[in-house]
């Protein structure tokens, strides 16, 4: 009975485990040392183990749950570049509008838009047109009016309303 109990006891159990270890461990490293494997001999173990698949498995699952919010905080970091710059517009929009309005609040400035736009002249000026193709209208349209000064703003409208309700 002693026989039976020494050899389930703890100790005997742990020293055969040893044992077995120390004799894997052996052969492992006689096999690494005698070099590549003969072809006929036992074919060679894949380097792939258990938790080599597992970590391979835990970083694709990675990279697969990390692709998308990757992707959304790209995209929403570009979203966030144009509406600076878009926001950057605008100021700068803004800016050229109070300029000018503040050049229309001059009244030499309207004066002077009156002048050149709607050609105004002054009681007691003399204005006078010359031809200028630049002004809209080519020589040759001119030729064909008869005429050789442009007309009037007020006339090109009034002939553009007769024009548009005349039948084609």
């Amino acid at each position: 009975m002693a026989a039976q109990r020494d050899r389930f006891s703890t100790a005997t159990r742990l020293r055969a485990l040893g044992e077995q270890a120390a004799a894997r461990v052996y052969r492992a490293q006689s096999r690494r040392l005698s070099g590549p494997r003969r072809p006929g001999g036992p074919p060679r173990r894949s380097r792939l183990t258990g938790r080599a698949a597992l970590l391979a498995l835990v970083v694709c699952s990675l990279v697969v749950a990390l692709a998308y919010p990757l992707r959304q905080y790209v995209q929403q970091r570009s979203e966030i570049a144009d509406q600076r710059r878009q926001a950057e517009e605008a100021a700068a929009q803004v800016e050229e509008l109070r300029d000018a309005k503040a050049r229309w609040q001059d009244d030499a400035y309207v004066e002077r838009q009156a002048r050149e736009r709607l050609r105004y002249v002054r009681p007691g000026e003399i204005g006078y047109l010359l031809p200028d193709a630049s002004a809209g209208e080519s020589d040759e349209r001119l030729r064909t009016r008869g005429s050789s000064a442009p007309r009037p703003w007020h006339q090109n409208l009034w002939d553009g309303i007769d024009r548009a309700d005349r039948p084609r």
